[in-house]
């Protein structure tokens, strides 16, 4: 995952996974405008299918 240059805010510690409600560590920016929000573990598991998708990718 390579970050992108995004028009969105900096997660803080109030932002959490979508798929476990852990810490956010990544916003991924699909291509329709919709975001999902990763704790470091799932941005790991779900990486490949994002670069795949090129999906802009936020590390915070």
């Amino acid at each position: 995952m390579q970050p992108g240059t995004l028009s969105r805010p900096e997660l803080t510690a109030t932002d959490r996974c979508d798929r476990c409600g852990a810490a956010a560590k990544v916003r991924a920016v699909l291509p329709s405008g919709g975001e999902l929000l990763f704790c470091g573990h799932h941005a790991r598991a779900h990486g490949d299918k994002m670069r795949e998708l090129d999906i802009q990718v936020q590390s915070g």
